[in-house]
């Protein structure tokens, strides 16, 4: 299966496996996925960086599991290794969390399986069984400050593939419902025999010899739900309106050309953008509609945080670093103080900024959109996506919005 056959990373159900070093992780993953994934050794510390794999498992389908470095890595780089970990977490589903029960857990396991917990994620403890004895008789052992977090556990030999049917089982009905796999891009906009008009721009920032993510995926979604697809350049679209015998249910463009796509479309016929079906895919559209509303209060010297959910080569006319920054500039927001993240680079702390400009999030999970809304929310600052600002600053918002007032 080619790159492009397969499901998304940002769609698929995330795992990450945790533990002190030597638990057993990398054996418990090898185990599962029946594949030498990860390196294991008798030497504590083998895993240095979290490494992540995208696969098929069943019965949970897609997911990207990603082996950890110990969560009680005393090396040099220790530090370093367990922060790396933590940044991790806003993206994970489930966690796989593994205790030897020949040793009893430590302040270092409770403070992570404690982590965990306040992070929301779904924890199955594995209790890797040696010197005979059992799970039960592990946790009757280990004394109240385990078993408060209550958390599901089940006892195996990692040596052994006996558990490893039980395992998934287990897993895949932990599996979270906000997961992008329960969502839909084009809920309640589309049914069969409906035409939706997409607007690709083909320009010096499109990738080469390929659509971006969110474009195949409407496209995908469209044929799913048994609808039509008609794919066009930004100057194509009213030729393609007139050759069509009936309007299109909808008309989705690109941001960067909501402008010129807009006065090309009719306003009877309803418009919106990619990025603002993916602020309600992965996000909160609610929220980030509402966050536009502080672009107002911007002045000379306000700090504003433009973050990308993906790591690319910046092109001449790059969306996030050129042309925003024109776009507020040509809306009279000059000298502002613009600041970036890209990948999974997002500050906990963003009480500096006055306001933060988000991607799509097309690479990123829900789970983790989710959580950076969170953030921004419990701090008190404003959060708009790439969409929603575009339509704003070239006037139509309410028009790119409109699909969507119900939830609004």
């Amino acid at each position: 299966m080619t790159t492009m056959e397969q499901t998304p990373k940002a769609n698929r159900v995330h795992i990450g496996f945790f533990g002190r070093c030597n638990a057993g992780k990398s054996t418990l993953i090898n185990m599962l996925t029946g594949q030498p994934i990860a390196l294991v050794s008798d030497i504590a510390g083998t895993t240095t960086d979290p490494v992540s794999k995208a696969m098929e498992i069943l019965p949970l389908g897609p997911v990207v599991i990603t082996d950890t470095a110990g969560v009680d890595d005393t090396s040099e780089l220790g530090p370093l290794r367990i922060n790396k970990t933590k940044e991790l977490l806003p993206r994970m589903n489930l966690a796989v969390y593994v205790l030897k029960t020949d040793e009893a857990p430590t302040a270092a396991d409770l403070e992570w399986l404690g982590l965990l917990q306040r992070q929301n994620v779904n924890t199955l403890l594995i209790l890797n069984e040696v010197v005979g004895k059992t799970a039960d008789i592990y946790m009757a052992e280990s004394g109240t400050l385990l078993n408060e977090l209550n958390l599901p556990y089940i006892g195996a030999n990692l040596l052994t593939n006996d558990k490893q049917q039980i395992i998934l089982e287990k897993l895949g009905s932990m599996r979270p419902k906000d997961s992008e796999d329960e969502q839909s891009l084009l809920a309640g906009l589309v049914e069969p025999h409906d035409i939706i008009l997409l607007v690709c721009p083909i320009d010096g920032a499109a990738p080469k010899g390929r659509l971006i993510l969110p474009q195949v995926q409407m496209i995908r979604e469209i044929l799913d739900a048994h609808g039509m697809s008609l794919v066009v350049q930004t100057e194509e679209v009213a030729t393609a309106l007139t050759k069509l015998a009936v309007k299109p249910k909808l008309v989705i463009t690109d941001s960067q050309a909501f402008d010129a796509v807009a006065k090309q479309v009719p306003d009877d016929i309803p418009l919106t953008s990619f990025s603002i079906l993916m602020a309600r895919f992965k996000g909160n559209l609610k929220t980030l509609a509402a966050g536009v509303k502080a672009v107002k209060n911007l002045k000379p010297g306000s700090k504003v945080l433009i973050s990308e959910g993906c790591t690319h080569h910046r092109q001449c006319d790059d969306i996030g670093t050129v042309k925003i920054p024109r776009w507020l500039k040509q809306a009279g927001y000059e000298d502002l103080d613009l600041q970036w993240t890209s990948g999974g680079a997002f500050p906990t702390d963003v009480t500096d900024f006055d306001l933060i400009i988000h991607c799509g999030a097309c690479m990123l999970t829900r789970r983790e959109v989710l959580r950076r809304l969170e953030v921004s929310e419990e701090q008190g600052v404003p959060i708009v996506n790439y969409g929603v600002l575009i339509a704003s600053l070239h006037g139509i918002l309410e028009r790119a919005l409109s699909p969507f007032v119900a939830e609004l």
